[in-house]
């Protein structure tokens, strides 16, 4: 299991009130910088980018979203309420309790000052090897361009939700499935789900 079903299923098992705001976390993170990556670690979601990762963390009381190191950063809304502990880790954490409503603008605020402070792994970028480019299927930009709907909530879709898609579109062997899956996409992109949200078909 890659780490983007791992965070789907981690977030289909918390409380509805839990995922609604995991959900619009992990909606509001992925549009700062394309290459923001999907990980798993310490049995939880996180959203990494050079050496800077945040975490997302469905607690018993909050869901608390995790900057390490984000001590520097400036706080202008005033969404940190870090511990003495937490102070001397330089950690800090946005917490949201049931009935929160995400500052979302002070938030993404966080998140753009956080990673740009993100510095490359050199190692990770010698041997990481290049992802192959993934053009858009000519058969899914017909569909989309022939449905106004599907084709504005395709455009929102964070850049790894598309190559979800186009991956699993171009993965069918058969020309049949692969029309399949193109329905099917154009179905889900419409009601605004990801790929990962349901079993793969076909």
């Amino acid at each position: 299991m890659n780490a983007p079903e791992q965070i789907n299923l981690y977030i289909a098992e918390q409380p509805e009130w839990q995922r609604k705001l995991l959900v619009r976390v992990r909606q509001l993170v992925h549009p700062v910088d394309e290459n923001i990556e999907e990980c798993w670690k310490a049995s939880a979601p996180h959203f990494e980018l050079g050496d800077r990762c945040i975490g997302m963390h469905a607690l018993k009381t909050c869901v608390s979203v995790w900057f390490p190191k984000g001590a520097a950063l400036k706080d202008s809304h005033g969404l940190f309420q870090p511990s003495e502990k937490d102070n001397e880790r330089e950690l800090r954490k946005y917490k949201l309790h049931e009935g929160d409503a995400i500052n979302e603008k002070a938030f993404v605020d966080l998140v753009q000052q956080y990673f740009k402070q993100s510095k490359a792994r050199p190692a990770e970028t010698e041997s990481k090897p290049q992802r192959k480019v993934l053009e858009l299927p000519a058969e899914l930009e017909q569909v989309l361009t022939n449905d106004g709907d599907a084709q504005s909530k395709w455009a929102k879709l964070a850049p790894s939700h598309k190559r979800e898609y186009l991956e699993w579109i171009t993965d069918a062997k058969q020309d049949e499935t692969r029309k399949r899956r193109i329905a099917k996409a154009l179905e889900m992109i419409r009601e605004g789900r990801t790929q990962g949200d349901i079993q793969k078909v076909g």
